[in-house]
């Protein structure tokens, strides 16, 4: 098991937390869905400039008449039967008995009337100003990956590979939870990423891990989604076998062992998952989930299994 000290804990996840909080403006705009181009303007509409940062939109929060239209993807893509809150037309569907004339009944009474939620007038501009997913829930958990690394693997050359590769594998998530899309401008370069990274790590002295084990692996793993794809398109996506072939050459560099353990922890998360939501009937038994996050997940309990082993 390999010997570290706090202080390298504590620095990986510093840095873990500083990338996590530049990762929001890029999920923002990786959130759309297939066949869609990727977002070049705030939820108000003015120009989203650079892919690292906040999601926060200036021009918004300066603005005092800029109505919040809310994220599409935390919507849309989470709930895809959710009603529009302003329409309405479905409001008074949705509750039959309720007269339409209830709120100016109530005015007319002397009541004052509730301003709606996303009036510009009493919507705090930090609020209006914002889009995209909560920075603070994103850094925390890449400096919890970042930390469980540098634990697990020590000094070892390796260490850096993770921590580079460790928030691209967050954002991942990320955005397949949001709309189900794994884009390829992330999960090919993760792959070559990997890789390569690998590869100068295996030239270091020290190294605890073997490079044509991770070819080997990516390749392994990669083709071995490709086959569940072409067997049910339906129930694997594409994107999840471009993942797969980076998760398999991080894999793949502690050996034979910790691929096989990482792939079953990936399908076991994801039927765990899957089976509570089943429980609490939020999806059916046919009901498609994003797969990605329970692959990287699977992929973060090899590697870190397997550099503590190492």
């Amino acid at each position: 098991m390999p010997s570290t000290g706090l202080p390298l804990v504590a620095a990986a996840a510093l840095w873990g937390a500083a990338a996590g909080a530049s990762l929001p403006r890029a999920a923002y705009r990786f959130s759309v869905p297939s066949g869609e181009p990727w977002r070049e303007r705030c939820p108000g509409g003015h120009p989203v400039r650079g892919w690292i940062g906040r999601g926060r939109c200036g021009q918004c929060a300066d603005d005092p008449a800029a109505t919040p239209v809310g994220d599409p993807a935390a919507t849309s893509a989470d709930d895809p039967a959710a009603t529009p809150v302003g329409d309405p037309a479905a409001t008074r569907a949705g509750n039959p008995a309720a007269p339409p004339a209830a709120v100016p009944a109530a005015a007319s009474a002397g009541t004052p009337a509730t301003p709606p939620a996303d009036d510009p007038a009493t919507t705090p501009a930090r609020d209006r100003a914002s889009y995209g997913p909560r920075a603070l829930p994103v850094a925390a958990a890449t400096a919890l990956v970042c930390g469980a690394f540098a634990a697990a693997t020590g000094g070892r050359p390796e260490l850096a590979v993770w921590l580079l590769l460790a928030p691209v594998g967050v954002l991942l998530a990320v955005v397949d939870f949001r709309v189900r899309r794994l884009p390829d401008a992330l999960t090919l370069p993760l792959a070559g990423a990997a890789l390569a990274l690998l590869g100068v790590a295996a030239l270091v002295p020290g190294h605890a891990g073997h490079w044509p084990t991770a070819l080997y692996g990516a390749l392994a793993l990669g083709g071995g989604y490709f086959v569940l794809f072409l067997v049910n398109p339906a129930g694997m996506g594409f994107g999840d076998v471009k993942l797969a072939l980076g998760a398999g050459a991080v894999l793949g560099w502690y050996g034979w062992p910790v691929v096989m353990l990482g792939t079953f922890a990936g399908f076991l998360f994801g039927a765990l998952y899957g089976g509570a939501l089943v429980v609490v009937r939020r999806a059916g038994r046919k009901t498609a989930i994003a797969f990605g996050p329970f692959l990287i997940a699977g992929a973060f309990t090899g590697v870190l299994i397997g550099a503590y082993a190492t």
